[in-house]
Formats: C-alpha cells, sequence, structure tokens
C-alpha cells in the first residue's frame, strides 16, 4: 500500500494564533505557542463576529474562532440577556445584549447561529436582513421550505450564507474533494456512511419534539451531506432527483432515537444510519465504478479535523492520503470571510445547491420515521 502525505493542498483554510479558549491547530493546521494569546492582523481587518446562542457549541465556535486567521468576536446575543453578559465577560466580548439589539450594532459583520434548531431560520433571515453575514450551525433548519427561506433572504440582502458542516472544511476535506475530481477510481455510486452516538440521559433538546430533536436532525444530517456531496462531484444530482426508497426507526420520547435509510441522490446511491442511542461507526466508504474511497474516520471532532482518506482502485495498490489536523471550526470562520471579503455569496465548500439537497433529503428522512414531523 502506498502512503501519500499531502503537506500542502490547494486549501481555503489559513492560519491564525491560539488563546487559551482553544490551543488546538490553527486553521490551516500550523501551531505557535511562542505567540499564543498574540494577533497578527489589525482589528480593521478582521472579521467582527457575534454569536447568537451562548450554549456549548458556541464555546466550540469561540475556540475555532481564536484559531482563525481572520476572526474577532465583538458581541454575544441571547434571548436571556444575563446569559448573553456571562458569555460576553467570559470570552472578552465588547457588547451583550438580546438577539435584536446585536443584530442592531453597525460594526458586526458576521453572525454565528448556535442555537436550537427551530430557531435557525428566523435568526439567520433577521440576521441577513441587517446585513450580516451568517454561519449557521447545522442544520440550517428542520424543514427544507425554511432552507429555501433562509437562501432567498441571503439572495436579497446580497451577504453570505453558510451552513457549518465542520467536515467540509479544512485540508482533509479539500483532499476528499481533489480525489473526487481526479476519477482515479472513477465515478461514485454508494455512499454507506453512519454517525451515532449513545446520548448520557433521554432529556434535553436531543429528545425534545418541540425542538426538532432527534438523532436525523443532530448527526444523521453529517452521511446525508457526504452522499450529496458524492453525487454532485459524479455530476448526478438534479435538485429534485433526491428520493427516500426506504427508511426504518425507533421513536424514543416522540423523537428519531435512530435511523436507517436508503436515499437516493439522483444517480448516487447513500446507505446512511445514525443514532442518539448507541454508537455507531464514524467511518464512511464511497464506492466508485472504478474502486472504492475509505473515509476512516469521516466526521472528525469539533476541535481537530480528520487526517486519512484511503483510495483503492479495482486494478492498482490503495494510496493513503494523509494531512495535517486543523481546527474545523477555524476553516469555517475563515471560509465565510473570504467570501464576506470578495464579494460572494457563497462559499465552495457548501454550496447553497447542497444545502438545498441535504434539507430535502433530511425532511423527506424524518417525516418517514417522525410521523408529526413537519
Amino acid at each position: 500500500m502506498r502512503t501519500r502525505r499531502v503537506t500542502r493542498i490547494r486549501s481555503s483554510t489559513t492560519t491564525a494564533r491560539g488563546t487559551a479558549w482553544g490551543r488546538g491547530p490553527r486553521s490551516d493546521g500550523t501551531r505557535d505557542p511562542a505567540t499564543i494569546g498574540t494577533v497578527t492582523s489589525t482589528t480593521a481587518q478582521r472579521t467582527r463576529w457575534a454569536i447568537l446562542g451562548p450554549g456549548a457549541i458556541s464555546r466550540d465556535f469561540l475556540a475555532g474562532l481564536h484559531a482563525s486567521r481572520s476572526g474577532m468576536l465583538a458581541a454575544v446575543g441571547s434571548s436571556d440577556r444575563g446569559r448573553a453578559e456571562r458569555f460576553a465577560a467570559e470570552a472578552g466580548a465588547a457588547f451583550s445584549g438580546t438577539y435584536d439589539e446585536v443584530l442592531g450594532r453597525p460594526e458586526i459583520d458576521a453572525v454565528y447561529v448556535g442555537t436550537v434548531h427551530t430557531t435557525h431560520a428566523d435568526l439567520a433571515v433577521r440576521a441577513l436582513e441587517a446585513g450580516k453575514a451568517v454561519l449557521c450551525e447545522k442544520p440550517a433548519s428542520p424543514t427544507a421550505a425554511e432552507v429555501d427561506r433562509i437562501l432567498a433572504a441571503a439572495e436579497a440582502a446580497d451577504r453570505p450564507f453558510v451552513e457549518a458542516y465542520k467536515n467540509r472544511f479544512g485540508p482533509w476535506a479539500d483532499a476528499l474533494r481533489q480525489v473526487l475530481a481526479d476519477g482515479a477510481v472513477g465515478r461514485p455510486v454508494r455512499v454507506e456512511a453512519a454517525f451515532g452516538f449513545e446520548a448520557g440521559s433521554r432529556g434535553g433538546r436531543l429528545f425534545d419534539p418541540a425542538l426538532a430533536g432527534g438523532a436525523i436532525l443532530d448527526v444523521g444530517c453529517y452521511p446525508v451531506s457526504l452522499a450529496v456531496e458524492a453525487a454532485f462531484a459524479s455530476r448526478a444530482l438534479a435538485p429534485d432527483a433526491v428520493v427516500v426508497a426506504d427508511a426504518v426507526g425507533e421513536l424514543v420520547a416522540g423523537v428519531d432515537g435512530e435511523a436507517r435509510a436508503l436515499i437516493r441522490f439522483g444517480a448516487v446511491e447513500g446507505a446512511l444510519a445514525t443514532s442518539i442511542v448507541r454508537e455507531l461507526p464514524s467511518s464512511a466508504v464511497i464506492h466508485c465504478t472504478g474502486g472504492s474511497i475509505e473515509l476512516p474516520d469521516a466526521w472528525g471532532g469539533r476541535a481537530e479535523s480528520p487526517t486519512t482518506i484511503v483510495v483503492r482502485p479495482a486494478e492498482a495498490e490503495p494510496t493513503v492520503v494523509t494531512v495535517q489536523a486543523v481546527q474545523p471550526m477555524a476553516a469555517e470562520a475563515d471560509a465565510l470571510s473570504r467570501a464576506l471579503a470578495e464579494g460572494r455569496r457563497e462559499v465552495p465548500e457548501m454550496p447553497w445547491a447542497h444545502t438545498r439537497a441535504v434539507a430535502a433529503a433530511l425532511t423527506a428522512w424524518r417525516s418517514r420515521i417522525v410521523p408529526s414531523a413537519p
């Protein structure tokens, strides 16, 4: 088996300094312990961010923001003013307040939406209408109709909107796209992928139907996103070509505790699984007309991205492609900053066509498992 280490891919990721909030690798994988806590660019050159929703995932995003090249935290917004004030004080943000107060600040360039799924669309639309670029935690919204509303608002405002699938950003994601484009194993025809974990309790937002809890929207969206990416790489996916051929699942506390589906994305088939009640393998395989692409760790974590891709041609020795791990949430932030600076509404890592296709699949899959789902 050949091993190919990719030390530099044409990547969208860039460098930055770490801080006490996040001392992992920069968004391009480099580390600089001697300069931790410093910033190399001026405030005027940096994207001034507001975080909407001071929860756990927003803390992870803050660590990524500190590891980004182009971002700095300027404000924190919440429906609970006290929570916003505490988060801002701890993080060193200059301003905190309600969502409307934060969105009304003229100095804010971009917002990160880290709230529960059911509030994503309204907050994203309000932010876009206020002239802010938006990085929205996945899924963009529980329904395809709401996703269309967000993208219409982004188009009308002429501002970037990015759905934050962390595994689509950084050198590993760039390497996967390059492998798909190279065609060494032919055209993708089937994706086998799963994402599942055992939740510590049967309460909270994960098991709340009113908050669109359940496995499909929480982590099942990752296998769907991978299948969508493979389908677009094969040029096999039309906007109306997402079909759920089969779906089974188990309801737990009124939400989809686990689910499996066979979804056709045009000419590419996805055999997908998800769970919030038990662990599932985090690997994935993209079967192609001339071999396969194996992803030993398909999703990575919030602090470090995956590093390895195994390319297996049908009639040649496999090749192992390795890249450096990066802070993927830093890479997300930098991707949006570049789009904002360059006057683009989309980023190549997660184009709007992919966001629409993912939303169509999630809406259809969830409706097959959860009778009350919109």
